[in-house]
């Protein structure tokens, strides 16, 4: 099973707000979830980002690859990918 850390879209009609997620890569964007680690708002001047660095460095390390946009949520929080 591959796993991916990305995002999936909650919030309602224009307006999205983001959760980062743990979830299979054959799933739906909005389908189900393995864990919920963070949240990300781009509405807010200047954007939301919550991640939960522990779970992820945790997941990390089981083989969970980011997607790209989730990679950069995560440098800007300062957190190593690797």
């Amino acid at each position: 099973m591959a796993v991916r850390l990305r995002l999936t879209r909650v919030g309602g009609k224009k307006d999205p707000i983001w959760r980062v997620v743990v979830a299979d890569q054959r799933s739906p964007r909005d389908g189900r979830v393995i864990e919920t680690v963070g949240r990300y708002n781009a509405q807010t001047d200047p954007s939301t980002i919550v991640l939960d660095e522990e779970r992820i460095r945790a997941w990390i390390a089981r083989g969970a690859q980011p997607t790209a946009t989730v990679a950069k949520l995560m440098r800007i929080q300062g957190i190593d990918a690797a």
